[in-house]
């Protein structure tokens, strides 16, 4: 289930640690658990996060491939180890949802929000974001999980 979209945000950047990976699509849930708890472990180690939920920044959407960085947000900028980097969650204009359901229904759930942006007369910019609100780490049924949805679009 989708969360009325809002209407154009401008959103400002946040620092954040980030772990950059690029798999082909059905190697995704292999990679994410991993990285989410070496990038959340370094922030710790450091004393500087996380400052909010892990991300997914995604740098398009490339069919069978994932370009993307998972991260969360810090208070500071963190000094590199192993596969963590600095980057930042980017500021820009967007549109934003909220996806209630498990994972496996992201994809529907970004083509049915991506489709009402257009609707709109909204050009997306294939730069999205998502943050896991709760998961679960929260509750063990996925039906009540919530994703933000962020959309990059073109003022």
């Amino acid at each position: 289930m989708l969360d009325q979209p809002t209407a154009p945000i401008v959103t400002e950047a946040q620092p954040a640690a980030v772990i950059h990976i690029t798999v082909p699509r059905d190697q995704i849930q292999e990679v994410m658990g991993p990285a989410i708890h070496e990038v959340i472990a370094t922030t710790q180690a450091q004393g500087i996060g996380p400052k909010g939920p892990v991300f997914a920044h995604h740098f398009g959407m490339t069919p069978g491939i994932f370009n993307f960085e998972v991260g969360v947000p810090v208070s500071s900028s963190v000094q590199p180890v192993g596969r963590v980097k600095p980057g930042e969650i980017p500021g820009t204009t967007i549109v934003r949802t909220v996806y209630t359901g498990p994972y496996e229904g992201l994809g529907q759930a970004w083509g049915d929000f991506q489709d009402i942006i257009e609707s709109q007369g909204h050009k997306l910019v294939p730069n999205l974001w998502e943050r896991y609100l709760s998961g679960p780490e929260s509750s063990e049924a996925p039906s009540t999980f919530r994703t933000e949805l962020n959309q990059t679009i073109i003022p």
